[in-house]
């Protein structure tokens, strides 16, 4: 493979939904976006959630190259010798992302309402995987995919 691209594979416990060449990563850490690029140094980190942006490189598997994007939520990835894994609890291609059932799930957690501190924090985190599951859904149907 060319030496401006990585190895980069995306896995769930139901199994891989990835794994491909790259030249461009951009992946929602616990504490912000990450971009990764060929030959980066190593670092192991906690995944947030948020959208995973791929920038596929131009070979048999990619013709053309392109992009894809992902919603994941949580896990941890690693960066090592030129190959990007991800490993998350829950992930999304967001051309599978049916945007009426994503504005449903956003209508049904903006009309929860909680008292706790523990059941706020859940429902902001619905709220706020909602909302990015429409925003993918939106994007991907934009694009034509």
């Amino acid at each position: 493979m060319a030496e401006k691209s990585f190895a980069i594979r995306l896995v769930t416990p139901a199994g891989k939904l990835l794994d491909g060449q790259a030249t461009y990563a951009s992946v929602p850490a616990h504490d912000g976006l990450i971009g990764f690029e060929a030959n980066r140094a190593p670092i192991v980190f906690e995944l947030g959630l948020g959208e995973m942006r791929v920038e596929f490189a131009n070979d048999a598997k990619n013709a053309g190259g392109g992009s894809r994007s992902y919603l994941i939520e949580d896990g941890f990835g690693q960066m090592a010798n030129n190959r990007l894994t991800v490993l998350t609890t829950k992930a999304w291609p967001a051309e599978e992302i049916d945007e009426p059932a994503a504005q449903a799930e956003l209508a049904a957690a903006e009309a929860r309402r909680s008292d706790s501190t523990k059941e706020l924090e859940v429902l902001t985190r619905d709220r706020t995987r909602a909302l990015a599951k429409v925003r993918l859904a939106r994007a991907a149907a934009g694009r034509g995919v």
